[in-house]
């Protein structure tokens, strides 16, 4: 099984960093490639950095059909260009928020979000509504640390999170965390053990999701709103993203490979 874990900002550090983890929890036999696009934002922290950030992602998609890839994760809280990325995968493609909750809402009756910047928490909300969770939400909190400050020696921002994650727990009643940003992927395992309670990363949960889907053989629905983009020139400077035949990649049945767990 190949999965391609697709970091949308194109800081190569936190790319290795989120491939590094994904590849702690990925079963045997399974191959995580962690990628970042060569053109983008170097972080997202808003919806103009989500929004140019996306055709690079799509790239990476697009290239990983050609390549053979099983399935995507896209890395990044936001889960930008998700839709888009099912419409070009023929596999399973699982955003990081979307994975995040989903577990979470099983672990715990309710759960709370702390994410980097408090400009991007009505993203999280949003997406809360969009997958159903708004139920399981009690709140999304900030700690105002930009993302590239995450894994810089000596920064505070561990500190930071686990003071933020212990305000979810006695003020929201919630009883589950979700990190909301992907640049936190490797400091789960630290605040889970200061907390004593689930601590949810969507790096690690979007990876398992995407397995057990590749292993029950499931794919994308090829009719309706995931359909194959439709055939036609574009102009400009997305010439290159012009969609080709929905023939293409999609029609050719995926190979069935013996697949190992243990």
């Amino acid at each position: 099984m190949r999965i391609k874990l697709i970091n949308p900002n194109t800081t190569q550090r936190m790319t290795a960093a989120m491939g590094q983890c994904a590849r702690t929890v990925a079963a045997a036999g399974t191959e995580i490639v962690a990628v970042s696009p060569t053109m983008g934002p170097p972080s997202i922290e808003g919806y103009y950095d989500e929004a140019l950030a996306t055709p690079g992602l799509l790239a990476e998609v697009e290239a990983g059909e050609r390549e053979g890839f099983d399935g995507y994760v896209i890395a990044c809280f936001g889960d930008p260009g998700l839709y888009a990325a099912r419409e070009l995968a023929r596999g399973p493609v699982v955003g990081i928020a979307e994975a995040a909750m989903h577990a979470a809402s099983v672990l715990a009756p309710g759960f709370s979000v702390v994410t980097t910047l408090s400009r991007t928490k009505a993203m999280a909300w949003h997406l809360a509504e969009r997958y159903g969770m708004n139920r399981f939400c009690r709140n999304v909190r900030a700690i105002d640390v930009a993302v590239l400050e995450l894994d810089e020696p000596g920064s505070a921002a561990r500190r930071a999170i686990v003071d933020e994650c212990r305000r979810a727990l006695d003020e929201d009643g919630a009883d589950a965390i979700v990190l909301g940003c992907a640049g936190m992927t490797s400091l789960c395992a630290q605040v889970e053990d200061a907390l004593g309670v689930p601590v949810v990363d969507g790096v690690t949960a979007a990876v398992k999701w995407v397995e057990a889907l590749v292993a029950l053989r499931l794919t994308t629905a090829k009719r309706g709103d995931f359909a194959r983009p439709l055939a036609k020139r574009y102009d400009g400077e997305f010439a290159h993203f012009s969609p080709t035949s929905a023939a293409s990649v999609t029609d050719t049945p995926p190979p069935v490979r013996p697949l190992r767990y243990g």
